[in-house]
């Protein structure tokens, strides 16, 4: 028993703030009967603690996959009371801090891995790949979820690449912010005005170069807000203007080029090639 005991505390270590009673085979389930402790519980108002118990409530919450099975907690909260007379709450519902929510039917560390599933592959893809992890959700579940995530930090990069991007073409134009080194994106500004990128920049102050396209909007406002940085163009860029400006100056001489007389044509195929 004592073996078992300890499997039990090996393979479900994420309960470990739980009483494991039970664990039942139920085919492509794997069900775990727990309980919380008797500790006391401060009241989630005036924050005393209080061990009287008031009921009992049964919860269910999955968590995450055993074996290529799916695991489903039952456990067993206690309902409490709150000995401070007058206090908002009489009574109140205990929670499990980092195991169980209030409302939640899956494990935070379940939860957390869901997250980071959605987080790359967002809705329908996203539920295809929590099918063959065993822990099925819907694609509309997945949005929700990716959806509740919470925003990362923003961070300032070194080097600071600047281009825009159309929302409606020819129409509303936005501004996209990524870390020139890494690729990552930093932030998207609702249109592409010197005020707009001279605000952020003021706000988000530490960066050394920014990369960006030959807008003269984007050059002002950079000058402004950051007069020592370094301004560059970014590789695609200078490949596009370059290639413009040999384009434009061949076309300038296309008369130069039909004016030459070819005093060898040897066949049809050539005089295409030459013509070309």
């Amino acid at each position: 028993m004592d073996d078992v005991n300890s499997l039990v505390g090996v393979v479900f270590s994420g309960l470990s703030a739980l009483i494991v009673e039970s664990v039942a085979d139920e085919g492509d389930l794997i069900r775990v009967v727990a309980r919380t402790r008797d500790d006391p519980v401060p009241c989630p108002v005036c924050g005393t603690p209080t061990g009287r118990v008031h009921g009992f409530h049964g919860r269910t919450v999955a968590d995450v996959a055993v074996d290529g099975r799916r695991v489903v907690v039952s456990v067993r909260v206690r309902r409490l009371v709150c000995p401070v007379l007058g206090c908002p709450r009489q009574t109140f519902r205990e929670q499990v801090p980092g195991l169980l929510g209030r409302y939640q039917r899956r494990r935070n560390r379940l939860t957390n891995q869901l997250g980071s599933v959605v987080k790359e592959l967002a809705g329908r893809a996203g539920a295809r790949l929590s099918r063959a992890l065993a822990t099925a959700v819907g694609r509309s579940t997945a949005l929700r979820m990716l959806m509740r995530l919470p925003l990362p930090a923003l961070r300032v990069p070194r080097v600071l690449g600047v281009d825009d991007f159309a929302l409606k073409r020819r129409h509303r134009y936005a501004t996209v912010l990524i870390d020139a080194e890494t690729g990552e994106r930093i932030d998207v500004l609702p249109d592409r005005s010197a005020d707009t990128l001279a605000a952020w920049l003021r706000e988000h102050p530490g960066t050394e170069t920014v990369r960006r396209d030959g807008s003269n909007t984007y050059a002002e406002a950079i000058r402004r807000a950051l007069p020592d940085a370094v301004q560059v163009s970014d590789r695609w860029h200078l490949w596009h203007n370059l290639c413009d400006k040999t384009l434009s100056e061949v076309r300038s001489h296309s008369t130069c080029w039909t004016a030459v007389h070819h005093t060898r044509c040897e066949g049809a195929r050539e005089q295409t090639t030459r013509e070309r």
